[in-house]
């Protein structure tokens, strides 16, 4: 009988055993290591897309951070040039108010001078005579300036006369203005439903309202945004 046929004994089959499970183990080894592998491929290609997206995420942050802060700069920039702004206004504003008042104080003493104020008395009633254009008017005046009125409305009359045209002025004694109008006459026609208010308080704010550019470039220089100039 041949070895080839011939049964293993012990030693043997536990020889072959003892291969087989090296071979196995030796196989099971290198799937092992290939599975580590692949897997440490994707860990470190996953790691890269992770890190990748998050220093995107962290850049768009960023950028949004670096846009409202640009934002809130320029926010707060334009808060404080329009509180500037108001600032100068108001300081212009209670400058113009300072002149007004002080012109007003000055025109307040225009009465005191008997000579002169007269004369403005006999313009300013020839004036309005001119504006109402009427045969018949009223004239008021402040009951301190009564004598001094009656007498402007006569001469006024005369010259309004000369003038080619017939009036009648009636200086009205019952109901005269306050002394808040600093002075001057307003003067009425068509039983007071048309008036010319030539009270110097009146064209204190008349001349105020017409030279106020002019006084602003007195007083604050041109203004550069200014195209046209009267």
């Amino acid at each position: 009988m041949s070895s080839a046929s011939r049964p293993l004994n012990d030693d043997e089959v536990y020889s072959e055993m003892n291969k087989m499970v090296a071979f196995i183990k030796q196989e099971a080894l290198e799937k092992a290591r290939e599975i580590k592998v692949k897997a440490d491929e994707e860990f470190n290609i996953e790691k890269a897309k992770l890190v990748r997206q998050e220093s995107i995420n962290v850049e768009e942050q960023f950028q949004r951070k670096v846009k409202q802060a640009e934002v809130k700069q320029r926010i707060m920039a334009s808060t404080l040039i329009n509180k500037s702004r108001l600032q100068v206004l108001q300081a212009r504003q209670e400058m113009l108010e300072t002149v007004f008042s002080e012109a007003q104080q000055e025109l307040a003493k225009v009465p005191e001078d008997k000579e002169k104020y007269h004369k403005l008395l006999v313009n300013l009633c020839v004036q309005a005579f001119v504006h109402l254009n009427d045969a018949r008017v009223n004239v008021r005046g402040r009951k301190a300036d009564l004598d001094l009125v009656k007498k402007a409305v006569g001469e006024a009359v005369e010259i309004y006369k000369k003038k080619g045209k017939d009036i009648e002025a009636t200086v009205v004694e019952e109901s005269t203005l306050p002394d808040s109008v600093l002075g001057g006459v307003r003067v009425s026609a068509l039983n007071d439903r048309i008036s010319v208010d030539n009270t110097l308080l009146t064209r204190l704010d008349l001349s105020s309202d017409r030279m106020l550019p002019q006084l602003r470039d007195v007083l604050f220089g041109q203004s550069p945004n200014r195209k046209f100039y009267n």
